[in-house]
């Protein structure tokens, strides 16, 4: 039997019930004053840190950690924010969009489409780009929230969008992936898989990364919209989003398998499976120069050899982490659906630090510069930083 392509995961998918009452939106400053946060010069304006969607920033973040703001939004929040142009901005189920100030977390701005959003937004050119679960994909200008422009796909958007010169790519459950023109919103070209995507668009040099779930891993000249070669074979469906560094494309699948390929070759070079109990990915890997990371719906925490993908460590959760992993110099963290923020070693796996709230985390965190923006299914927007007796 065929195995379908979806995600449970935990997910509300709008079948989880909310209290029918009205949530004010109060975004409140503790903990640290605003006049002493420190220098916000570097940006995470991709939910997977950049456009290869690695999952890797070299930020290094301080051993002790407090939160500096809390932002209470309207709707679970079950995606990963981005953090641009002097702002933090999220999504929730129920088809908001936000803008929260960086430096207070006070709410600059919010939009209604009265939709749902599962896909991360993304920022370029002092806008916000976002796909939503009716298949339209969004413009919106960073400052005020206005819209630029609209455009449709024919499928539910899980996926990020990503950007290539001046061309914004997002992937549809349609089975296509989609290039609008980022000015206007203008449909350049559309290339077409065997089946539904739910990952986001991947890219290095000229050409994006497709993990489908007709099984196979697409390439795409995005100049052209054309394949590049024959897809290479994954054995199985995956909704997760290829990790790139360099040459080498990581990939899970659902059945239980991590596939790395040298993308440039055309070849697979390693794969990695748990001969004891198969694990499920539902998540995507994250990269870096010694490490990949994964985590399963096991509750397993693995993280693999780059080179030959090898099991170099494994940290086992109390409850399954929907959320993908992030490797943040040297640390992972991991946001599990028990409701922790879970940091630890890169090179051994040890836990140095956890954080706990009330609700579940769904998504990863936006770490960037000496900050970590985060939110959860209670529609708690936070960003954590040094302590105040740390900052300069």
């Amino acid at each position: 039997m065929k195995k379908q392509c979806f995600v449970v995961a935990g997910r509300s998918r709008f079948l989880r019930i909310f209290a029918a009452s009205t949530i004010c939106l109060i975004c409140q400053t503790s903990f640290v004053s605003a006049e002493k946060t420190a220098n916000h010069s570097p940006e995470w304006r991709l939910p997977r840190g950049d456009s290869s969607f690695s999952g890797f920033t070299a930020d290094q973040l301080s051993d002790d950690l407090v939160v500096r703001w809390e932002c209470q939004v309207d709707e679970a929040i079950e995606t990963t924010p981005v953090v641009g142009f002097g702002a933090v901005f999220t999504a929730d189920i129920f088809g908001k969009v936000y803008a929260v100030e960086r430096e207070t977390g006070k709410l600059k701005w919010k939009k209604d489409y009265e939709t749902g959003f599962l896909a991360s937004p993304s920022l370029r050119d002092n806008t916000v780009f976002i796909g939503d679960v009716e298949g339209s994909v969004y413009a919106l200008n960073a400052v005020s929230g206005e819209e630029k422009w609209k455009s449709k796909t024919e499928g539910e958007i899980n996926g990020s969008v990503n950007f290539f010169e001046d061309s914004v790519l997002v992937a549809s459950q349609d089975g296509k992936l989609y290039c609008f023109g980022v000015d206007q919103g203008d449909l350049r070209w559309t290339y077409e898989t065997q089946d539904s995507v739910r990952c986001s668009p991947s890219i290095a040099t000229g050409r994006t990364f497709l993990g489908g779930c007709d099984g196979q891993l697409h390439q795409v000249n995005l100049k052209t919209g054309e394949a590049i070669g024959a897809p290479l074979p994954l054995g199985g469906p995956t909704g997760s989003t290829p990790a790139v560094l360099q040459n080498q494309v990581v990939l899970p699948i659902m059945d239980g398998l991590v596939l790395a390929f040298d993308w440039k070759k055309g070849r697979e070079l390693w794969r990695y499976e748990d001969l004891d109990l198969l694990q499920e990915y539902r998540s995507s890997a994250a990269i870096s120069k010694d490490f990949v990371v994964v985590s399963s719906q096991n509750r397993q925490v693995d993280a693999l050899s780059v080179d030959t993908g090898k099991l170099k460590w494994r940290y086992t959760l109390k409850r399954r982490s929907d959320a993908s992993p992030v490797i943040a110099g040297e640390d992972v963290w991991i946001a599990a659906s028990d409701g922790r923020l879970i940091r630890l070693s890169l090179k051994d796996g040890k836990e140095k630090w956890t954080y706990e709230v009330r609700g579940s985390f769904l998504a990863a965190p936006a770490i960037v510069g000496d900050e970590l923006f985060i939110g959860d299914d209670d529609g708690i927007l936070r960003c954590f930083a040094k302590p105040e007796d740390e900052l300069p």
